[in-house]
């Protein structure tokens, strides 16, 4: 059980001997002790000064020094032996490194240490096992050989002990996973046998390789061990959490992921754990900004081997909690507020932006979450801001994904396929293959350098393997369950991982490009630009293109994509008479207790993304607006759908809202809205209404919202609507009664004023935006807009097509011009010459 360690008091310590001290607990180092204690420790003592004033729990302990490793290490002549031995060392030869690193170990196991440091590890278990009230009172009078025989017979208090290097958990270099750790150590016997075990671990083969990689000379760095108290983890939930997206580099979202048991598998990769997003800013002004919730499988978890001949082993998790989420709501918003506080606090002492690495557990007994571990996040921290580098696959794949798996890079890779499942088989990988292993760990660094990319049965997003991708610039795609059995030695393969956040593995070579966009010194135009965004898994990295905001992101993207379910099959489930429909639908909504709640969740997750990905900046989301045909392809929209001639000019957009047929599923959109801003904070969401052919209805459907609580004008609610139909021009300036602003699509637009169908082949040649009939009707609607200070921008297709019809746009005097994501940069180039030339 975890106990709140008793009030002893610490040994006193001056701090002139601190240099010269074998042990220190943790309460007496800081962040500037690195060179005493290593990064781990550091970090660790830090938190416990600093940070658990603030409420962040952590588990307290002890370290042995970097001096207490050199005093071992000259005591016994080690580092002389070891410069001999390391002198013809060459870690591209796999067998080299592997030879050098077991002789590097066996020296050092065979060393004992000196009387004197083991008498001072000794002496601090004991105190710490007192200060946890664990029965070890009974060998305190006694000391040297017989304390240890008493103490073999005696247990202590459960410890897990790390290496902690002073060339660790540095901002430019994590070193994660370098040295060893130990979990569920108890009795002085096992702490000592796990203290040795970690000095020896400063010379493990990938510790070896990672320090010649980063030129970090091998003698120059000391071994600190901390002996921190348990946390029963083991009867409960762990994982690792970063205060930063770990793939795009997005500050205001902190990612936690989650798995049962104690936290080692999640940070080696051996499951597949949960994933929670929760945007940060919001969070810290009191909301509940959970933005996304994925499920991991989640299959084993680690326990202590309690009767067994090991401190731990792994066992399945039960099917039903392989079903459910590690945490839960309260859990998840705790863990993000730990993070905030950790990371601005470190940000605060080195004087510069410092996201952070944070590995955390809850304790199966007294329900109480803790940080174990925090060190700095080292791969976007160090990026330089001003090149958005992007990766592009050229055209659309012929074929489907051979595999799917969690993204790790925005990058693409490719190459021939090489399967690794035997740590002794490393040196058979050759150099530009594609590495494909059930998971890779530390161990596998040697080789992962030489890799065009990395693709692994096992792992999450934040486990040991992805970090060190990352590092090394590698494309790693983790989690793919089967790759070893799908995929063939000599395989050629491109494994794109620039498609959001699910990573594609593709058959053959596919020709990509590699895009560089330099951001500096980009001008300020009037006319805002903004972006037209689709998929909610990419708003984060597309957020980083300057910009002014979305224009226009549509709800039936996600619906149709993410949701995939009729509205209306969730609210009337159990009078569907399609059994087909009703297994998917009882597949999909497995996690939610009301069906319709999946509906609302999905939604309001996927819009959260979108707006937290650009806030404070307006987020212009547009309301439902797919057809009859489109619903009716939906799972169980066949049931609830009219067959209409032609859907384009049919039941859609407004006319949907306040019909007694579609209303309730209206409603659902409305809680979606609500939940956005008024949880989760995210108030710069702008609804839209699509397909408004009068005043009227305008008014229907806002009296309609308003039952469900989203009430123009409060909470600072706007809404728009699009201006895409005849009527909408005509009638510009009643309609700026009802609205906030216009948004014109010009799609619908054009076809309706020009009396043509866009789908029809036949008259496709007639199909322009730029024709003088349009060009009249915008001029008209942006000079009514403007008369009745209303907002009016652009969401169409036109000015991402066609510089000059954004140039016509800005001329008129338009407010805003929504573009795709790939015409922002060169399009304001254009948009600012253009109001140049006008002043």
């Amino acid at each position: 059980m975890f106990t709140t360690p008793k009030n002893h008091n610490l040994p006193p310590l001056d701090r002139d001997n601190k240099e010269t001290a074998f042990v220190l607990w943790f309460e007496q180092v800081g962040i500037d002790d690195v060179p005493l204690v290593g990064g781990k420790n550091a970090s660790l003592g830090e938190m416990i000064r600093q940070l658990t004033p603030k409420g962040v729990n952590v588990p307290t302990g002890f370290a042995t020094t970097a001096y207490a490793f050199r005093y071992f290490m000259e005591k016994a002549g080690l580092e002389a032996r070891l410069r001999r031995l390391l002198e013809d060392l060459d870690v591209e030869n796999v067998n080299n490194l592997r030879d050098r690193g077991r002789q590097a170990r066996t020296m050092i196991l065979d060393t004992p240490f000196p009387p004197e440091l083991e008498q001072a590890i000794i002496n601090a278990y004991v105190q710490l096992s007192e200060r946890y009230g664990v029965g070890v009172e009974m060998c305190e009078m006694l000391s040297g050989d017989e304390l240890k025989e008493c103490l073999s017979r005696h247990s202590g208090v459960d410890v897990a002990v790390r290496s902690s290097a002073t060339a660790e958990d540095l901002p430019d270099a994590s070193f994660a996973g370098q040295q060893e750790s130990y979990l569920n150590i108890n009795g002085i016997n096992g702490v000592l046998e796990a203290c040795h075990m970690c000095f020896a671990s400063l010379f493990t083969d990938r510790a070896i390789s990672y320090r010649t990689i980063k030129d970090f000379n091998h003698f120059e760095v000391a071994l600190s061990v901390g002996v921190q108290k348990m946390v029963r983890s083991d009867l409960a939930t762990s994982g690792v959490m970063f205060s930063i997206d770990t793939e795009t580099g997005f500050k205001n979202a902190a990612l936690v992921t989650a798995a049962y048991g104690l936290g080692e598998n999640v940070v080696q990769g051996v499951v597949n754990p949960d994933e929670y997003i929760v945007f940060k800013p919001t969070l810290k002004e009191g909301y509940r900004p959970i933005l996304e919730k994925r499920l991991g499988s989640k299959e084993i978890k680690m326990i202590y081997d309690i009767g067994g001949s090991r401190p731990t082993t792994n066992v399945p998790v039960p099917k039903a909690d392989q079903g459910k989420y590690a945490l839960n709501d309260e859990e998840i918003l705790k863990l993000a507020e730990w993070a905030c506080i950790i990371e601005d606090h470190y940000s605060n002492v080195r004087g510069t932006y410092s996201p952070m690495d944070i590995e955390w557990a809850k304790d199966g007994t007294s329900g109480d979450l803790f940080v174990v571990q925090a060190r700095p996040e080292t791969v976007h921290s160090q990026k330089t801001s001003n090149v958005l580098k992007t990766y592009k696959l050229k055209g659309k794949p012929d074929s489907q994904p051979l595999l799917t798996g969690r993204a790790v890079g925005e990058m693409i890779g490719q190459g021939k396929v090489r399967i690794i499942v035997d740590l002794r088989k490393l040196d058979e990988f050759q150099e530009g293959e594609v590495l494909v292993t059930t998971r890779t760990d530390p161990d596998w660094e040697p080789i992962m350098k030489k890799a065009s990319a990395v693709i692994t049965n096992q792992g999450g997003r934040t486990c040991h393997a992805a970090i060190i991708a990352r590092e090394l610039g590698l494309p790693a795609i983790v989690g793919c369950d089967n790759a070893t059995e799908i995929l063939k030695d000599d395989q050629e393969v491109t494994v794109s991982c620039a498609e959001g956040e699910e990573g594609r593995i593709y058959p053959g070579l596919l020709p990509f490009e590699v895009e560089e966009l330099y951001l500096d010194d980009l001008p300020n135009t009037r006319t805002k630009v903004l972006m037209n965004v689709g998929n909610p898994k990419e708003a984060f990295r597309l957020s980083l293109i300057p910009n002014d905001g979305v224009g226009l992101a549509r709800t039936e993207f996600i619906i149709a994509n993410q949701i995939k379910v009729h509205p209306l099959a969730l609210l009337h489930f159990e009078t569907l008479k399609d059994k087909g429909a009703k297994w998917e639908i009882s597949q999909l909504t497995g996690l939610y207790e009301e069906m319709s709640e999946y509906f609302v969740d999905k939604l309001a997750s996927g819009i959260g993304m979108l707006a937290a990905a650009f806030y404070p900046k307006p987020v212009i989301v547009r309301m439902s607006d797919l057809k009859s045909n489109e619903y009716a392809n939906l799972i169980g929209g066949q049931e609830f759908e009219p067959e209409e001639e032609n859907p384009m000019m049919g039941w859609r957009g407004a006319s949907r809202y306040y019909d007694p047929k579609y209303r309730e599923a209206f409603g659902l959109e409305c809680q979606v809205f609500k939940r956005v801003r008024n949880e989760m904070g995210l108030t710069n969401v702008i609804p839209m209404i699509p397909f408004c052919r009068t005043p009227n209805e305008g008014r229907k459907v806002l009296e309609e919202m308003a039952k469900h609580g989203l009430v123009r004008g409060e909470n600072g609610l706007q809404v728009y609507v699009m201006c895409e139909l005849p009527s909408n021009i005509e009638l510009a300036d009643r309609f700026s009664e009802i609205f906030d602003g216009f948004s014109i699509g010009s799609n619908d637009l054009t076809q309706l004023t020009l009396g043509l169908d866009r789908d029809s082949a036949l008259v496709s040649h007639l199909f322009d935006e730029r024709d003088e009939a349009v060009k009249r009707k915008l001029e008209r609607v942006i000079a009514t807009a403007k008369q009745f200070n209303r907002k009016i921008g652009i969401c169409g297709q036109a000015p991402s097509d066609y510089p000059e019809f954004a140039q016509f746009l800005v001329e008129q005097g338009i407010d805003s011009i929504s573009l795709n994501p790939d015409s922002v940069l060169k399009t304001r180039l254009a948009i600012a010459k253009t109001e140049s030339e006008i002043l």
